[in-house]
């Protein structure tokens, strides 16, 4: 299995005791595994090893359950999202327009691959299939803000503002 690039864990020992009292919180309920995993993404921002472990061990399951249902639903995120998280829609009429494009730039640019995170934590990059402004085809988005009618040219000038 391939590792993704992505900024190193950095948990808090506070981060830690929410997950602790969340599990103790949670475990005495029956299907208390995606409650509990739900509730470590929102701590944490995503589901690292480390904290899958915590979670296994607390539970005393094995590890590969806690990942199997990290890895299962699309809610949970195993890496960092960035500061400036960045979305390109892959959706027929922005891939028409060009958007793959645009899509594979970021990734040389930011030297990092659909899903990662820049190792400084500042950058992430995601496709996803349809923002809902197809007339503004290709369309990128960094956080809640949309970039539309989009060319590779504008990219620099773009990720600038973030800088």
């Amino acid at each position: 299995m391939e590792r993704k690039q992505t900024a190193a864990f950095q948990g808090t020992d506070q981060q830690e005791k929410e997950l602790l009292a969340a599990i103790e919180e949670l475990k005495i309920e029956k299907g208390c595994l995606m409650p509990i995993m739900q509730r470590a993404q929102d701590i944490y921002g995503y589901l690292p090893m480390e904290v899958q472990k915590i979670i296994a061990d607390r539970l005393g399951i094995p590890m590969e359950k806690v990942y199997g249902v990290a890895t299962f639903y699309s809610q949970f995120n195993l890496y960092p999202k960035g500061k400036y998280q960045i979305s390109v829609c892959l959706g027929t009429a922005c891939y028409v327009k060009g958007s793959g494009d645009i899509y594979n730039k970021l990734m040389e640019k930011l030297g990092i691959k659909g899903g990662e995170c820049t190792a400084d934590g500042k950058f992430s990059l995601d496709a996803c299939r349809c923002v809902g402004a197809c007339g503004l085809a290709p369309v990128m988005m960094i956080n809640d803000e949309v970039y539309g009618r989009l060319t590779v040219d504008e990219l620099d000038g773009i990720l600038e503002k973030y800088q």
